[in-house]
C-alpha cells in the first residue's frame, strides 16, 4: 500500500519536495555558472561520456541538500553512478543529473540542464528542470500542474494541441543526422525540425512551442526523471517507442529504451 508522502517524509508533502527540488537546482545552476566563468577542464569519462568540475560540484551540492532534507529517499546521481556509488532499488527515489548537456557546457553553449526528478513505484511523480544560461526553470507535479519560472516570475504552463500547420519537432543536436528519427518522422505532417540540446527539449513541449520529441539515442533515467514529470504534469506523455507504454525506472542498468515525447494529442 503506498503511503501519503506527508506521512512517510513528516511535513514535507510533494509541493514541498517539488521546493526543495526547485532550491537545488537554482543553487546548482549558480555553481555551474560561476565554473563556466572562470574556465574549466572537460575529462573523460570510462564510457567516454565528456565531466566537468562543475558535474561533480553541483551534483555534491544536490546530493548533500537531498540528503539532508529526506534521508529516508535514496539518491540516484549520475556521477556517483560513474564512481560505483550504486544504491538499491526502492520505492521512492530521487534521479539527479546535475548537468544535463555536458556536451554542450563544453562546448559554451548554453542549452544545458539540472534535473532533479522525484520517481514513486517506477514513476516519475515530480521534478524540476533548471536551465541555468538561459534564466529558465520548469517545475511539475503529474496530476497537478507544471510551471515555468524566469526574472519575470513565474506561470503555469501546459502542453499544446498539434496545430493544423503540422508538428514542430525537437531533436537532440548530438543526433542531428540519425536516419532512424527521419523514418519516424515519415509519413507525419512536420512545419518545422529543431536541434537543442539537453533536458530543455521537454521543457519546450511542456510549455508549448513545440509538440514531438523522438528520441533514439542512448539515455539514461536521471537525464529523463524530472523532465518527464515536468512534461507529463504539463498534460504531455512519453512513452516507450516500441510498445508505447509509459516510461518507467527502476529498469536493470538505469538504461532508458527509445522513447517518444508528445504534447497534447
Amino acid at each position: 500500500m503506498d503511503v501519503p508522502w506527508t506521512e512517510t517524509f513528516g511535513r514535507m508533502d510533494d509541493t514541498g519536495l517539488l521546493n526543495l527540488a526547485a532550491d537545488l537546482a537554482k543553487q546548482a545552476g549558480a555553481i555551474i555558472l560561476a565554473v563556466r566563468a572562470r574556465g574549466f577542464d572537460t575529462l573523460h569519462k570510462a564510457d567516454a561520456s565528456p565531466v566537468t568540475e562543475a558535474d561533480h560540484a553541483a551534483e555534491a551540492h544536490i546530493a548533500a541538500g537531498l540528503r539532508r532534507a529526506t534521508p529516508d529517499i535514496p539518491v540516484v546521481a549520475e556521477e556517483e553512478m560513474a564512481a560505483g556509488h550504486i544504491p538499491a532499488h526502492a520505492e521512492y527515489l530521487w534521479l539527479v543529473d546535475p548537468l544535463d548537456g555536458t556536451k554542450e557546457f563544453s562546448a559554451l553553449r548554453d542549452d544545458f540542464a539540472v534535473n532533479i526528478g522525484l520517481v514513486r513505484n517506477g514513476r516519475a511523480v515530480l521534478g524540476v528542470v533548471g536551465v541555468p544560461a538561459h534564466g529558465e526553470m520548469f517545475g511539475g507535479i503529474v496530476g497537478v500542474g507544471a510551471w515555468k519560472r524566469t526574472a519575470a516570475g513565474e506561470r503555469r504552463i501546459c502542453a499544446r494541441p498539434i496545430p493544423d500547420a503540422g508538428l514542430d519537432v525537437i531533436a537532440s543536436r548530438a543526433h542531428a543526422n540519425d536516419e532512424r528519427l527521419s523514418r519516424y518522422l515519415a509519413g507525419h505532417k512536420v512545419a518545422s525540425i529543431l536541434n537543442v540540446g539537453s533536458a530543455l527539449k521537454f521543457c519546450r513541449l511542456a510549455e508549448g512551442v513545440a509538440d514531438l520529441y523522438p528520441r533514439f539515442g542512448r539515455t539514461m533515467e536521471w537525464d529523463t526523471a524530472a523532465p518527464q514529470a515536468v512534461l507529463e504534469a504539463a498534460g504531455g506523455s512519453v512513452t516507450v517507442a516500441e510498445t508505447g507504454e509509459q516510461l518507467r525506472y527502476g529498469k536493470p542498468g538505469w538504461d532508458n529504451p527509445h522513447f517518444i515525447c508528445t504534447g497534447l494529442r
